[in-house]
């Protein structure tokens, strides 16, 4: 089993940043197994720390961006892309501005300081996520799409095209990550002439030069009207003969060798290397981190123990046992048996029949059980954890102080066997409790919650 990776050392590197125009120092450290890469602001109180992960993603114009609270930092998919290349798990990158500097618009720089410090391998085994289906998403207001494949190590394949008499349709493609350094790393970002104006209007490309991005001039524009984008720019004026590009290109495709080294750093932030084969077409940070935030919600669901149910086994708890424990009566007793209850996780189980009160007055022509009563169901399940902690739980109530993060993910009809999987998420203190909880139908999540509980002996 191949094993987790961080770097050997520290690196630093200094630059303007592309967006704010600000002198920028990025330093990187190595990091414990089970870390992952997380990005911390030195520059802000309290130092705030922002995962490397897709459901931090805020922004995408011109770049990725990523949030957390009041903390944010753009222009990561380069040194991200970097550092998935080389299958580095785990590292912690400390920022002094809300960006990463853009140097020379590509991922060379990263590479190559990654190579002078090397790399270590740690104890814990590396997670990969592991495509066993075709996932695929697309944007038609752009035409844009990707599609991962199964497939049994990470490849990536780009196609663009722009109306553009200089910047038409291109492909590129990486086999494997060992040729990303050589290939792919020193490919840079690029911007049309046209579009200059427009992104400064946005307050973006303050720092864009023709030293840290490929400059493509595609339609005829008065030499006047260059010198006034420059003017804007604080750039020294640039006399254009013909149509092409500003600044010597590398690579023959090197727009689409870009573009497919930003899917590889938008990509990495599902937190974990992928194995599959990614095409991509007419991709941008958009919809690559909106592919991303679909894998991460499928990687938590997998995360989550699905419960199984022996209908022929013993309940832990059957309905009596468990109306020692609850006040509750018909037809509010949302808990039929519990299967499992440890010290920190319970599972219970409720049928659902057509006979259920509720389905008198809720969609009777199309019953649907309420997410409210789902929401319900769970908060019982979890006070019957919670009182299993005490001795003579018949002398104590459970109440709930708050819910948060309820997602309904299925409904729920007639015939459906719902578990409940309630965990706590910290030991319980001064009789308060934290819980996260599921509702599952087979091996679908169905709905989910976070609970806060008290408990108190009132008898």
């Amino acid at each position: 089993m191949p094993k987790q990776r961080s770097l050997k050392g520290s690196f630093s590197l200094q630059g303007k940043g592309l967006h704010t125009g600000v002198d920028i120092q990025l330093t990187f450290f190595p990091a414990p197994e089970n870390h992952g890469c997380k990005i911390k602001r030195i520059d802000l109180e309290g130092q705030p720390i922002i995962p490397a992960l897709a459901e931090y993603v805020t922004q995408t114009t011109r770049g990725t961006v990523l949030s957390n609270g009041d903390a944010q930092v753009s222009t990561i998919e380069h040194a991200m892309a970097a550092l998935f290349s080389f299958g580095i798990d785990n590292c912690l990158m400390e920022v002094n501005a809300p960006e990463f500097p853009i140097l020379d618009g590509s991922a060379k720089l990263f590479v190559e300081k990654i190579n002078s410090v090397g790399i270590v391998e740690q104890d814990a085994d590396k997670d990969f996520f592991v495509v066993k289906k075709k996932i695929e998403y697309t944007d038609p207001a752009t035409n844009s799409s990707i599609v991962i494949l199964p497939d049994d190590h990470f490849s990536v394949q780009t196609m663009i095209g722009f109306k553009s008499p200089i910047l038409s349709n291109q492909y590129a493609v990486l086999n494997q990550l060992e040729d990303f350094a050589t290939d792919i790393a020193a490919c840079r970002t690029f911007v049309f002439v046209r579009e200059l104006e427009q992104l400064l209007k946005m307050n973006l490309i303050k720092g864009g030069d023709l030293e840290n991005a490929l400059v493509i001039y595609d339609e005829p524009i008065e030499q006047t009207e260059l010198n006034r984008i420059a003017d804007l720019l604080n750039h020294p004026y640039k006399k254009v003969d013909e149509l092409g590009y500003l600044t010597p290109l590398q690579f023959e495709n090197e727009p689409a060798r870009h573009k497919l080294l930003d899917v590889m750093g938008d990509l990495a932030l599902i937190g974990k290397p992928i194995k599959g084969k990614v095409i991509a077409t007419r991709p941008g940070h958009k919809i690559n981190t909106a592919l991303a935030k679909v894998i991460r919600k499928e990687i938590k669901r997998q995360e989550v123990p699905t419960p199984v149910y022996d209908p022929n086994k013993e309940p832990v708890l059957n309905i009596n046992q468990i109306k020692k424990m609850l006040p509750h009566r018909w037809p509010f007793l949302m808990v039929d048996k519990v299967m499992e209850i440890t010290d920190s996780v319970v599972i219970g189980l409720k049928n659902v029949t057509s006979n259920e009160t509720f389905f008198m007055g809720h969609f009777p022509n199309e019953p649907v059980m309420p997410g409210v009563l789902l929401v319900e169901a769970m908060a019982q399940t979890g006070g019957l954890l919670i009182l299993h902690q005490v001795e003579k739980p018949e002398l104590y109530s459970t109440y709930f102080m708050k819910i948060d993060n309820v997602k309904f993910r299925q409904k729920v009809v007639p015939g459906d066997t719902v578990i409940f999987r309630l965990e706590l998420i910290s030991p319980i203190r001064r009789g308060c409790a934290t819980m996260k909880g599921y509702a599952f139908v087979g091996d679908k999540i169905v709905a989910e919650a976070e609970f806060m509980a008290q408990i108190a002996k009132n008898k």
